[in-house]
């Protein structure tokens, strides 16, 4: 697991030239690792918190809210056995990923955490939540985790520009998000940013890479907005109220974002999939290893990788 000989970028031993999670994990732990994603049934306070305002207007969750779920060991057993199946002798690291996953008491908090590690051949754990829901005694929580345990705090972002948060209803400034994101100094932590989202251009979106590039989070995950049946994004675009990036937009853009981030930063994931049940658009959006390689492409053609233009 060695970078590959001849390679322009230092993280990585295929063809990629940004610094991938998969790469990340098999060097940490020398065998594949496969994310198993759990539901534990959390909502969001920016539904139905105190000051609650119906959650982002692309969020899906408000449409499944009271959903039921099964319980965690046998979410785990289902989806364990479909990656064992794949890669055989891998290892896991647990995902909470649906709603808030630490928008409720710190012993249920507790609770199903130890029970995820507990599972067979857990080697880590992420959880995805908001920085304004990470309260003193949560923390406390994860710092004890941390200490034994690989855990990843995943939170979203989306835009360091608070024009935008008004515009999508994110519920909190980006004065707020630095507030939660301080609180975990010393954690390891992912930031999830959107691109595409109403009212940004490509510039915008620069910005909130080369803020995150001053940031130094461990890991970033860059989605783009899809518009999903139901949400009050769709009704936007159903007016003509939003226009979405192409793919050659976005993977421009992608790879421009990718420049400035420090090369040491993991990128856990390079674009967003809706289901293709409930997506309305862009149709582009399901094709997911396209996507993938156009960026390959677009780095070999520009003689780039993530990082050439960090400037640490």
């Amino acid at each position: 697991m060695s970078p590959r000989a001849g390679s322009p970028f230092p993280y990585s031993d295929t063809n990629k030239r940004y610094h991938t999670y998969d790469y990340y994990l098999r060097r940490k732990f020398g065998r594949k690792c496969a994310r198993i994603t759990l539901d534990a049934g959390f909502s969001c306070p920016n539904i139905d918190g105190v000051s609650g305002t119906g959650g982002c207007v692309y969020c899906t969750a408000p449409l499944t809210r009271g959903r039921t779920v099964a319980p965690l060991a046998e979410q785990f057993a289902e989806r364990r056995a479909v990656e064992s199946a794949k890669w055989p002798g891998s290892a896991s690291v647990v995902y909470f990923n649906e709603g808030t996953n630490t928008y409720a008491p710190t012993e249920k908090l507790r609770q199903l955490f130890e029970e995820a590690l507990s599972f067979p051949d857990v080697v880590g754990l992420a959880v995805a939540t908001r920085a304004d829901a990470l309260s003193d005694e949560t923390v406390d929580l994860l710092r004890e985790l941390d200490r034994r345990t690989f855990l990843v705090i995943e939170l979203g972002l989306q835009s360091i520009h608070d024009e935008t948060a008004v515009r999508i209803n994110r519920g909190h400034d980006y004065a707020s998000f630095l507030a939660g994101y301080n609180k975990l100094a010393g954690l390891n932590v992912c930031l999830h940013i959107i691109n595409g989202l109403p009212g940004e251009d490509k510039e915008m979106m620069l910005a909130t890479a080369r803020e995150i590039a001053r940031l130094r989070p461990m890991m970033v995950k860059i989605h783009m907005l899809y518009v999903t049946d139901g949400t009050p994004i769709a009704e936007m675009w159903k007016r003509g109220d939003l226009p979405l990036l192409t793919r050659e937009e976005y993977v421009g853009t992608v790879c421009d974002q990718l420049e400035y981030l420090p090369p040491e930063t993991v990128i856990g994931r390079l674009t967003g999939d809706g289901e293709r049940s409930s997506l309305l658009a862009p149709s582009w959006t399901l094709k997911k290893l396209v996507v993938l390689n156009e960026i390959d492409k677009t780095f070999v053609k520009r003689n780039s990788y993530q990082g050439i233009y960090f400037k640490g």
